[in-house]
């Protein structure tokens, strides 16, 4: 019996290199046409960045789930409703990071869904951000791409990075970090004076842990996309997720980005040798991003990964994720949904 297979393949991604560190030079004098202050801490998930594990689970109770990282801190997961998911990392006991993209989260003074436009007129948007640490002093440049898509707003001692729909001009997601978890990030492009820090080196077994939370975090966040734009969320299929992990680390081994590998053909060829089934089918791909959190927004900023991304046709998804590339397979499949 033969299937009959729409297979929807997409171009190549975003490809976004972390740049190699430089040594420092003089920051560069800046003038603003409006004077803006800087945003005061206020109630919610912002407030959190230092507190203990104790207060945030007085705050939220317990997590639905553990997730390993990259960079040592270990993310907890609150992901009960689409619109109220969130994310806080958690390090020697204390918050040194947090992710908000549910839109009933309180991240005052920021909300998911605030335009670009109003944070200009209420906030200093930084175009720089320089860091100073007992190891050194770091300088990161955000280019004019990463000033209208993930602008820095620098709360206390608290950094915000912005996430933000450019087909709307909205905040599409937001991101709190440390001063310290930011330079260990490294985010954007940095020059830096002194040592620069690292995460601790990961064993095999962590580094799957890693990849793992990194696929679930993307399967979580895109159902929760696909919910604020109404569109149904997709199941998980785990046939899909190996078969999209074996991609992403055929490109990782070989060195290539692309939707058809060299030894094991395009993704209908790929599903077909994983013996799924499915009347159509759309692959996303990523590579070189800091987490599976970067690689779904950059997904979102591009045209025809946003249009697999929210597709309303698609019914499951896979995602595998092997070192910094990841991909998603959506599918159609033949079962109906419950």
């Amino acid at each position: 019996m033969k299937w009959f297979f729409l297979v929807l393949l997409l171009l190549i991604g975003f490809y976004y290199f972390a740049p190699s560190p430089s040594p420092l030079s003089p920051p560069q004098e800046e003038s603003n046409k409006h004077i803006v202050k800087e945003p005061k801490v206020e109630s919610g998930i912002v407030s959190l960045i230092g507190k203990t594990e104790k207060d945030v689970k007085k705050k939220f109770g317990t997590p639905t789930r553990i997730d390993a990282s990259a960079y040592d801190y270990e993310w907890w997961i609150y992901n009960r409703k689409a619109s109220e998911y969130f994310q806080i990392g958690m390090m020697d006991g204390k918050v040194v990071t947090a992710f908000v993209c549910g839109e009933h989260v309180n991240a005052k003074p920021f909300y998911i869904g605030q335009p670009l436009s109003e944070l200009f007129k209420m906030m200093p948007v930084l175009s720089n951000v320089e860091i100073k640490l007992s190891t050194g002093t770091y300088r990161f440049e955000l280019s004019e791409q990463d000033y209208a898509s993930r602008p820095i707003v620098k709360i206390g001692d608290v950094y915000a990075q912005l996430y933000v729909d450019r087909f709307t001009g909205k905040v599409s997601s937001i991101r709190l970090m440390t001063k310290e978890t930011f330079v260990k990030m490294r985010p954007y492009e940095l020059v830096y004076r002194g040592i620069l820090p690292n995460p601790a080196p990961l064993s095999a077994k962590k580094q799957r842990e890693v990849e793992l939370a990194n696929a679930r975090q993307i399967f979580d966040i895109t159902n929760v996309i696909r919910h604020r734009h109404r569109v149904d969320p997709v199941r998980w299929h785990e046939k899909a997720a190996i078969a999209a992990y074996m991609h992403s680390k055929d490109m990782q081994d070989h060195h290539f980005f692309s939707h058809e590998s060299p030894k094991h053909g395009d993704l209908q060829d790929r599903l077909l040798t994983a013996n799924i089934k499915f009347q159509m089918a759309g692959e996303n791909i990523a590579a070189h991003q800091v987490d599976g959190i970067e690689a779904v927004e950059e997904w979102l900023n591009s045209k025809s990964h946003r249009e697999t991304l929210l597709n309303e046709q698609f019914t499951d998804l896979g995602v595998g994720v092997s070192g910094d590339y990841y991909t998603q397979d959506f599918l159609k499949t033949w079962e109906q949904k419950e």
